[in-house]
């Protein structure tokens, strides 16, 4: 970690975060490509469920992050028992926060999608598609604190095969549910439950190989200490996924308040639809990021700042060439694209391809906030961290969702993320100028 030459310990972090996320991703875009053979408003369901997973995400990111980073600066420090402790603690408290919401959320089940935003013909699909995801959301969430773990420890082909193989057992047991089984919402439901599961297992027994840091019952001794170094690393990861949410939530009431009339269906489902493709694309960016992030870790720990600037440059210039490609390909693409879930539906096309092309052309401005937010979190910069992580949808999409359909109607819904993402762009520029001379000036040991 300190002595391999920067860009090929990047590539060879960054292929398994990569896949890792590009996999996590493709639970949601499977699951509603499917059901978009079945009905608008099953698709529109799975859209309305995409915010309680953003919540899912948000604890397991920022159990992962948090406890991640601290174990990543702490093996580069040789501190090997508060790294283990900082594992058990960091797996196990997201399993019970897990246990807690699933608890509370199967008898207000009806209530909870109502508050996701979902029209009244919409609420038995998002009822029946959420039911086995709140049953599965204990492992869901320590799955993917196992997962941030892993790669932050520089082992990230170990949560690579367990991420992929849960998703390729989504992916067989998708149509076999839905469609053979005649299960429906309920199916695909099902698929992601039980494929998140067996991921949970894998990745749990990853931490038994190689060099990973073991996941000990004994270790877990929760400590102020212990949460508070969590949050110093994973609040910049819990707010922006706090902020994905609601601003998940909104953007449901919104393609409702602002669709044609009698087509609200068609404008949540359009909505939900462009979400997950935009998701997918920027999970991508996301891993190549995080392949940096061990590298920045370890390096940062053994006081190696030359290696760490590096790490962020080179990040930074290949995931912005990755994401110009996308973006490209996205706008010229479209109609196939949202075709892909749903196409027999004129309403939902026309407002997807809409909506999916004002994303592709400032997409690539993503790449500065994203790599620098990252840089700040594992370093435990955490003001300026939370600051970039909140940008996108907090600052700025929150407002902008307020704002511009207010005078554009649905156009203005369409062009809100758009919007948010230039805004983002620029808060980012003046910090990463700022750190990227900060860590030239820094001594090296």
């Amino acid at each position: 970690m300190t002595l391999t030459p920067v860009p090929r310990l990047v590539l060879r972090l960054a292929v398994p975060s990569m896949v890792s996320m590009v996999v996590t991703a493709l639970y949601n875009a499977v699951d509603a490509a499917f059901i978009g053979h079945l009905s608008t408003e099953a698709t529109a369901g799975i859209g309305i469920s995409f915010a309680y997973m953003t919540f899912i995400q948000a604890i397991g990111f920022f159990f992962g992050h948090g406890s991640g980073n601290h174990i990543s600066r702490a093996l580069g420090a040789r501190r090997y028992d508060d790294a283990s402790q900082m594992a058990a603690v960091g797996f196990f408290t997201p399993l019970i926060v897990g246990i807690v919401a699933a608890l509370i959320g199967l008898p207000l089940l009806p209530q909870l999608v109502v508050l996701l935003g979902a029209p009244p013909n919409v609420v038995p699909y998002a009822c029946n598609y959420l039911r086995y995801i709140l049953v599965a959301s204990p492992f869901m969430m320590s799955a993917l604190t196992l997962n941030n773990q892993l790669r932050l420890e520089g082992n990230a082909r170990f949560g690579m095969v367990g991420i992929v193989s849960g998703a390729l057992l989504n992916i067989v047991l998708d149509p076999l549910l839905i469609f053979t089984l005649g299960l429906g919402v309920t199916g695909a439901s099902l698929a992601t439950a039980f494929s998140q599961f067996f991921a949970w297992c894998l990745l749990l027994g990853g931490t038994m190989r190689g060099d990973s840091v073991r996941i000990r019952l004994v270790n877990f001794r929760p400590t102020l200490t212990c949460y508070r170094e969590i949050i110093a690393g994973g609040l910049p990861s819990l707010f922006r996924q706090v902020f994905n949410c609601v601003s998940a939530i909104m953007l449901n009431y919104a393609a409702r308040r602002y669709a044609p009339t009698g087509f609200e269906a068609s404008s949540v489902a359009a909505f939900a639809v462009v979400s997950r493709t935009t998701m997918l694309a920027f999970s991508l960016i996301l891993g190549f990021a995080q392949g940096f992030q061990p590298v920045c870790g370890f390096n940062y720990g053994a006081h190696k700042y030359r290696r760490v600037r590096q790490s962020y440059l080179f990040a930074l210039s290949v995931s912005a060439a990755m994401l110009t490609l996308l973006s490209l390909l996205g706008f010229v693409f479209a109609p196939q694209i949202i075709a892909v879930f749903r196409d027999e539906d004129p309403v939902l096309l026309e407002i997807g391809i809409a909506a999916l092309r004002w994303q592709c052309v400032v997409f690539p401005l993503c790449t500065l906030s994203t790599a620098t937010n990252m840089l700040f979190q594992n370093i435990r910069m955490t003001f300026p961290a939370t600051l970039l992580a909140i940008g996108r949808q907090g600052l700025f999409f929150v407002p902008a969702l307020l704002v511009l359909p207010f005078f554009f109607g649905l156009k203005g819904v369409e062009m809100t993320q758009a919007v948010a993402d230039l805004c983002t762009f620029l808060l980012s520029l003046p910090f990463a100028v700022w750190i990227n001379r900060k860590l030239k000036q820094m001594p090296e040991e």
